[in-house]
């Protein structure tokens, strides 16, 4: 994965505070009007959804460029939208 710092991110959701399945959802819901090649950064709270974007990504074709944990217990995903 990609230096956090250095990925300039196109879109954000937030999708703290929604279980499963809905962030992953949301995200392909927001990730369809940006163009190939755009970053899309996710926020969530749900503890599976570190797996959730794994897959998502690994099925959609979708690059996961970061995938942590943010103080308060957010975890933050970028991913680019492929082509």
């Amino acid at each position: 994965m990609t230096q956090a710092e250095n990925i300039a991110v196109d879109a954000t959701l937030d999708a703290t505070g929604l279980l499963c399945p809905l962030p992953v959802l949301k995200a392909r819901r927001a990730l369809k009007p940006l163009v190939a090649g755009a970053v899309l950064e996710v926020l969530a709270t749900d503890p599976g959804a570190t797996k959730d974007f794994e897959h998502f990504c690994a099925t959609t074709g979708c690059e996961l460029l970061e995938a942590s944990e943010q103080p308060g217990g957010v975890l933050r995903f970028r991913m680019r939208k492929h082509g």
